[in-house]
């Protein structure tokens, strides 16, 4: 597995903007800098917080497989991306 040290971006989008041409920057509902707890999460993958948000991510892509937004579930119609914080 990747480094856990390094801070990400989360990006919540839509899932119809993969079919709108638009950057998932430009169509995120909201966005969240996140950082390692030091604890792995249910899903089994390193535990990220911050913002609200507190996702488990498999920094290997990075890919978000289990996330919270101000303690509640991902809303249906929504995805989440995560990606190296610049």
């Amino acid at each position: 597995m990747a480094n856990t040290s390094q801070k990400l971006k989360i990006f919540v989008v839509p899932e119809h903007v993969r079919s709108t041409g638009l950057s998932v920057e430009e169509a995120a509902v909201r966005t969240a800098v996140v950082e390692p707890t030091g604890e792995t999460g249910a899903s089994g993958y390193p535990r990220y917080a911050g913002d609200g948000l507190v996702a488990d991510i498999d920094t290997r892509g990075p890919t978000v497989e289990a996330l919270l937004i101000d303690g509640a579930e991902l809303d249906y119609g929504l995805t989440a991306v995560a990606a190296a914080q610049d």
